[in-house]
């Protein structure tokens, strides 16, 4: 089974990508975010309680998202070749509760593809896609505070996996079927070795 975290700040592409590697390697995409809004609407013990977080402004806690990751896994191991995370882990902290989980269920993670786009190149797309959608809350502003953010809180998962030899660097501009060429590359060793 192969197991797969994409990686890389707000606006690298991350969810086209993950969209183009599902299909091509039967993997089963796994977004927080998606999780979190399937387990809501389902109103299972674990939506109720991240629901009331949200309500209260709070964050989930990683235990409610590392149980949500194992509902998925257990419900969705048997259709699938593997799993591709996005947008988790976004600490040093959930990078190793993820490990935890994967070993108990005999699995790891196979490798970490970071995405890395420029800043100014992200600014861009995002306030692209921002008045694409109408969203007038993503502003130049926002979107270089949330980079501050990824560079300071998240960007160091990547040490994590880099220590463990999992980390691969791709380089997420340029033409999309290149990008996704070089991440095919980067999977295609994993799958031969």
């Amino acid at each position: 089974m192969l197991n797969l975290i994409l990686f890389g700040p707000p606006g690298s592409g991350k969810g086209t990508q993950a969209s183009r590697l599902v299909e091509k390697y039967n993997l089963k995409h796994l977004s927080t975010g998606d999780l979190l809004r399937g387990e809501v609407a389902a109103q299972t013990e674990l939506g109720i309680e991240a629901k009331k977080k949200m309500d209260a402004g709070d964050l989930v806690p990683d235990e409610v998202v590392i149980g949500m990751i194992s509902n998925a896994l257990d419900n969705n191991a048997a259709s699938v070749e593997g799993f591709i995370f996005d947008g988790f882990p976004r600490t040093t902290a959930q990078a190793k509760a993820l490990d935890e989980l994967l070993s108990k269920k005999g699995l790891q993670i196979d490798k970490l593809l970071s995405l890395h786009v420029s800043e100014d190149e992200i600014v861009g797309r995002l306030l692209k896609r921002a008045k694409d959608q109408g969203r007038l809350d993503d502003t130049e502003e926002v979107i270089r505070n949330r980079m501050k953010v990824y560079r300071e809180s998240t960007s160091i998962v990547a040490d994590y996996y880099a220590d463990q030899y999992k980390l691969a660097d791709i380089q997420g501009e340029g033409e999309m079927d290149k990008i996704t060429e070089n991440l095919c590359s980067q999977i295609d060793l994993i799958a031969s070795s």
